[in-house]
């Protein structure tokens, strides 16, 4: 991700108009995005009319529709089943590039392991640690007052961590991860194969993990969609929310 977003304000980001033509591919963030945040990333559920939803463009698209997530991909399927699409998961640590693939698991270095223990004890159960395999993830939604010391704890860490991590700020937590785990080249990943290939990108999302899809996205001549855009991003359009992306969504059919 570029260290200086493009500086737009929120209120001169436009809606994006209907897309006409089906030459295009569709990738979709979730949580804040299809999901409204909730304190814990267990607390939400998926409606038998998003399932539809989601069926029905994967099928207009002929599959070319992707899940770019920070959830694991095995997180993603309980949370759609029985729905099983095409999925990045833990921003491109996982894939499953066609349907019905097997997902080759992130496994949790011992260092990150001891880590997420540290962390645990010292903000206790006001934060929830979400350990992710290579990816640690603080949530604060419950605890906003936690975030300072959470996002510094993590800070400390790159120094004794081995190279190749970075820290990224959310909407109410911060993760650590690896440097090559990063939505935009799990986008690109899939736009190098069938279904994908040829077609004009379009990638929705909502928070700061989401401006390197955006930048690969914008790259690549596509749409990209920022959901409550801060006045700081590379999206090129703005949605006000998770009830107004679904609707633009449904337009889409």
């Amino acid at each position: 991700m570029s260290e200086i977003l493009q500086k737009v304000a929120s209120k001169t980001l436009q809606k994006p108009q209907a897309l006409l033509t089906g030459d295009w591919a569709l990738f979709l963030d979730i949580d804040g995005t299809l999901l409204e945040h909730a304190e814990h990333p267990d607390a939400v559920s998926v409606s038998a009319e998003l399932r539809a939803l989601l069926q029905d463009l994967d099928h207009k698209l002929n599959g070319a529709l992707a899940f770019i997530t920070g959830r694991s991909v095995a997180a993603v399927d309980q949370l759609f089943q029985p729905l099983k699409l095409r999925a990045a998961g833990l921003y491109g640590l996982e894939h499953r590039l066609l349907p019905g693939d097997d997902v080759e698991i992130a496994d949790e270095p011992a260092d990150i392991a001891a880590l997420a223990d540290e962390i645990e004890a010292e903000l206790g159960r006001g934060a929830y640690i979400e350990r992710k395999g290579r990816v640690l993830a603080i949530h604060t939604r419950a605890a906003p007052h936690l975030l300072p010391r959470a996002t510094q704890l993590v800070e400390q860490a790159l120094a004794v961590l081995p190279k190749g991590y970075r820290v990224v700020a959310g909407n109410a937590g911060v993760e650590l991860l690896p440097l090559e785990a990063a939505k935009g080249a799990a986008i690109r990943r899939f736009m190098d194969i069938a279904p994908f290939t040829g077609r004009r990108p379009v990638f929705l999302g909502d928070d700061t993990s989401d401006e390197n899809g955006f930048e690969t996205v914008n790259d690549a001549g596509g749409i990209s969609i920022r959901v409550k855009p801060p006045e700081y991003t590379t999206a090129q359009y703005g949605l006000a929310g998770v009830a107004e992306t679904l609707a633009w969504l449904r337009g889409q059919l």
